[in-house]
């Protein structure tokens, strides 16, 4: 209860601030000139080839969490207003809890409600949130077999070959923002539609705004989704008011496994498979528990092996010291950002957490 007692006093704090700027962008409209912030991008080259063609596909991540999700109705809401032809298709379905993002049920899932051979008439495929092929599913398949241009738009660190002209600023705070940077420079006003999705966007990747990415432009992106018909209250009260007891019961065994050590300043927790069946909770109830080792004091750094198959384990990691997570995550193969990344690794639970730790301990 205390957690989410901090949690919605964050939110308040968040629209208050949000309300605030949204103010001054009203007096003050040289405060627009925030816009169109993520200078790494060529939004010149992007828009040409937005212009260039019709027909488009736009998929994301595996496991699909806001900014996946948000990114990619927030884009497909901005290419209709350009007269665009969309789908959005992506390798997992859209988790349970997540749902709400998605009113309209515009998401398909390849292999099930819709088939590659169902997108052969795209002539461009734009990825958005990953830059790795293992993140893509069976939508990696997709890149690969379809004829037609392919674009990623994204903010993680490094990428992988796929074939496709990359717009990245890893500066951004979430794929949302830069989204919300590409109807700027196509010249699309935000509506309802275009902002609700990104707002849930941003305010989950940088932690309901907690997060050290977020900054001056990110409040001033904020009242600008709120002016434009984005509901905070309700995208709060969807994420993290309609808890389900099984997410609560697996809660309970994530806080009971953790263990601390470094002094304190490292905090480590895992879930197993029959964890869910015992619970009843989802896989993608795992989202964002790591972030509950982050609630004690004194800690720096956490970590979350969850067990994908026997002895596969999804691995996420936090940081809020000088420890790059991304690069801790690069050794195990993943990626992500400085403060949050993710990887795979194989092996028993102990080995697992012995190479781990090891190599995380090495950093603090």
């Amino acid at each position: 209860m205390t957690y989410v007692i901090a949690t919605f006093d964050v939110y308040l704090e968040t629209v208050a601030a949000a309300q605030n700027s949204l103010s001054q962008l009203k007096s003050d409209p040289h405060l627009y000139l925030f816009r169109n912030n993520s200078m790494a991008v060529d939004w010149q080259a992007f828009t040409e080839i937005i212009n260039k063609h019709d027909k488009f596909v736009l998929t994301s991540h595996i496991r699909p969490d806001c900014d996946a999700l948000g990114s990619e109705l927030g884009m497909r809401a901005v290419l209709l207003e350009l007269g665009k032809d969309v789908i959005i298709a992506n390798g997992h379905a859209t988790p349970p809890n997540l749902a709400f993002i998605d009113p309209e049920n515009c998401i398909r899932v390849i292999g099930q409600d819709i088939q590659i051979e169902d997108l052969q008439d795209r002539d461009a495929l734009m990825v958005l949130d990953t830059s790795a092929w293992a993140q893509l599913g069976d939508m990696g398949a997709a890149l690969k077999q379809l004829d037609c241009y392919k674009m990623v738009l994204d903010h993680h660190q490094g990428e992988d070959d796929l074939g496709a002209e990359f717009f990245k600023d890893s500066t951004a705070e979430a794929t949302g923002r830069l989204v919300v940077d590409a109807a700027d420079t196509l010249g699309v006003d935000l509506t309802a539609k275009i902002a609700q999705p990104l707002f849930a966007a941003i305010s989950t990747d940088t932690g309901w705004f907690r997060f050290g990415s977020a900054n001056a432009n990110t409040y001033h992106i904020a009242a600008r989704l709120i002016a434009a018909g984005a509901k905070p209250a309700d995208i709060y009260g969807n994420l993290y008011e309609r808890e389900t007891v099984g997410r609560i019961r697996l809660r309970g065994r994530v806080l009971e496994r953790i263990e601390v050590q470094s002094e304190g300043r490292l905090a480590h927790t895992f879930i197993r498979c029959a964890d869910f069946q015992e619970t009843g909770a989802l896989p993608s109830d795992t989202e964002d528990l790591v972030n509950l080792c982050l609630t004690i004091q004194g800690t720096q750094a956490a970590l979350i092996l969850v067990e994908q198959t026997p002895s596969v384990y999804k691995v996420s990691f936090r940081s809020r010291c000088a420890m790059d997570a991304s690069e801790v995550a690069r050794e195990f193969g993943g990626g992500g950002h400085k403060a949050a990344a993710g990887a795979g690794i194989e092996g028993s639970l102990e080995e697992c957490q012995r190479r781990l730790l090891d190599e995380v301990t090495s950093r603090l």
